[in-house]
């Protein structure tokens, strides 16, 4: 048994040296000789003849090494099944396996906890809404945009249920800046809407401001004078005017004035209390504090109105100046009202039958149609108007229809009036002298006493 085994170990570690067999090659061939003879009986003679028959010369093929990069997750002996080691947990930078970070995680309880999540709280925490409060100049803001919008569609219910609805976000001590906004937009517009702010003052009064927050509002713009007074230079004047309506509508209590007077040193402040003193001390003077602002826009009589649309006409006639007459007409503030003036216009210069007033007054509605403060509407209409009265015209002025031609086609060449307003132009009637029953004979009136 010896003498049979002794070549084949020979002849095996040539094979190795010479050809460089593999590591496993090698193993395999220790264990087949590890193995006990009587377990496999003839084992040894079938590996010594397999051996014999290999040539030493020849290079013996090897098993290709699989290349591993440093970070590789797959197995290195090559018995694997190609899967990452550790179930993808291993490796440069990982850190458990994907997903694991949702499994076992306990809920953090601290709020400043990166991790805290406030959904995944117990069911007895009730989460409650907090509303943010506006600063000052949003509360300003807010103000100025509403009573903007006022100024449009003049519905003070509307506002007050916009300041109804924001109050929660307004903290108490800043709602008087309510009133404060009010006033100075007020002052930078026109006496009507001076007028409309008064009475929305008046109407949010008990419903979203307190006495507390109109004296506070009044008492800051007191403060505040000096700067106002840079853009608006009536601004005491107008805060008199304020203060004193707002007595008069009791929204400030009377001695507000007399509370204030030895308190302030501001010389503008000090004029503003005076100029509100007088007025309510006058007499009958809470009576009159209703027209403080005037009777502006269409609250104006119609009387009134013609009356100041005639003296702008003359005034023009004698100045000539179209953007004077046109800012006149725009303080009227009435622009439902203008075909008044193309009636009165147009009157007028019938009126005054001479070129220079026929001229002047098409050039006048030539430069307020061109700057749209007289619409084609209106022109039309006052044009008609003057047609229907012009049997009455006719009564005062004989000439009043060749007049009305010379105006009308001039009108019309300016591009003022429309063809079919020029069409509708009426013309007078004239006295038929020959009957077509006559023969052509004319007619002649025969007086008593004269043949003829």
């Amino acid at each position: 048994m010896d003498a049979k085994l002794a070549p084949t170990k020979a002849s095996a570690m040539a094979n190795g040296e010479a050809a460089g067999a593999p590591k496993s090659f090698k193993r395999s061939n220790s264990l087949q000789d590890k193995t006990p003879a009587h377990s496999k009986p003839g084992a040894a003679a079938a590996t010594a003849r397999r051996l014999r028959s290999i040539s030493i010369s020849e290079p013996q093929p090897t098993k290709a090494q699989p290349k591993f990069s440093k970070n590789s997750r797959k197995s290195r002996s090559g018995f694997g099944r190609g899967l990452p080691k550790k179930g993808g947990a291993g490796g440069k930078g990982v850190w458990g396996k994907p997903g694991s970070e949702l499994d076992g995680v306990a809920t953090a309880v601290d709020s400043h906890d990166p991790n805290y999540d406030s959904e995944a709280m117990d069911d007895d925490v009730e989460l409650e809404p907090v509303a943010v409060q506006l600063t000052a100049d949003e509360v300003k803001r807010l103000a100025e945009t509403l009573v903007l919008e006022y100024f449009d569609h003049g519905d003070t219910s509307e506002v007050d249920r916009a300041l109804t609805e924001s109050w929660d976000v307004i903290s108490i001590k800043l709602r008087y800046l309510v009133v404060v906004a009010m006033v100075e937009l007020a002052m930078d517009h026109k006496a009507s809407h001076r007028e409309m702010t008064s009475v929305l003052i008046s109407d949010l009064y008990q419903e979203c401001l307190t006495q507390t927050d109109i004296c506070r509002g009044f008492e800051a713009l007191l403060e505040q004078l000096p700067e106002l007074v840079l853009d608006c230079p009536d601004a005491p004047e107008i805060l008199g005017n304020f203060m004193a309506r707002c007595i008069a509508d009791d929204c400030l209590p009377p001695k507000y004035l007399s509370g204030h007077k030895g308190k302030v040193e501001c010389r503008l402040a000090i004029k503003a209390l005076d100029r509100a003193d007088l007025l309510v001390s006058s007499p009958q003077g809470m009576s009159r504090l209703d027209n403080v602002w005037g009777t502006g826009g269409a609250r104006r009589p119609v009387r009134a109105l013609v009356s100041q649309m005639v003296q702008l006409l003359q005034e023009y006639l004698s100045s000539a100046d179209c953007d004077e007459a046109i800012r006149c007409l725009k303080e009227l503030e009435v622009p439902h009202f203008h075909h008044e003036l193309v009636y009165e216009a147009v009157t007028m210069a019938i009126e005054r039958s001479d070129r220079r007033s026929t001229d002047e007054m098409v050039r006048l509605l030539k430069t307020m149609y061109g700057a749209c403060v007289l619409t084609t509407n209106q022109m039309d209409e006052g044009f008609l108007r003057v047609y229907e009265a012009m049997p009455d015209t006719q009564l005062d002025v004989p000439e009043a229809y060749t007049l009305l031609e010379r105006i009308v086609t001039l009108a019309f060449q300016k591009g003022v009036i429309s063809r079919d307003t020029m069409r509708r132009m009426p013309t007078k009637g004239r006295k038929r002298f020959v009957s077509e029953g006559d023969g052509g004979r004319i007619k002649v009136r025969e007086a008593p006493g004269l043949v003829f």
